[in-house]
Formats: structure tokens, C-alpha cells, sequence
């Protein structure tokens, strides 16, 4: 079914955003290769987690917990 109304993107335009997202998808092919290059691939070996931003000592919060309360008696 066509549309009744008038077009008001112009074949310009449209050429000019499809040249614009191949540059962006180029840019992140360039960038994801050179950060590919740049960072050897962890292996279970080299990767022990304590890296990993999710990473949390158990005994932290007891510790900060155990200061807090001892400071509240004083």
C-alpha cells in the first residue's frame, strides 16, 4: 500500500546518512582490530578474576561493619 503523502527525505540526504553509518561501522571495524591486536586473549591460565570489575573481598564489608560499630561505642 503507498503512502498518500509527500516524500520529505530527499535521495541527498538519504545518501548522505547511508555514507555516514558506513564510516561509523568502518571507525568501529578499525577500532575493534586495533584493540584485538593490542590485548592478548585471556586464557584460564593468565585470568585469575581478581581483576574483574565485579570483583568483591567477602571480608570487606565485615571489616568496614566491625570498624563502624567500634567507633559508634566510643
Amino acid at each position: 500500500m503507498a503512502s498518500r503523502g509527500k516524500k520529505k527525505t530527499t535521495m541527498a540526504k538519504l545518501s548522505r546518512e547511508s555514507r555516514l553509518r558506513e564510516r561509523r561501522l568502518e571507525k568501529d571495524a578499525r577500532k575493534r582490530a586495533r584493540r584485538d591486536v593490542a590485548a592478548p586473549p585471556l586464557t584460564s591460565e593468565s585470568w585469575d578474576g581478581s581483576e574483574s570489575p565485579g570483583f568483591d573481598d567477602s571480608s570487606a564489608p565485615d571489616q568496614r561493619l566491625a570498624q563502624g560499630a567500634g567507633r559508634a561505642a566510643e
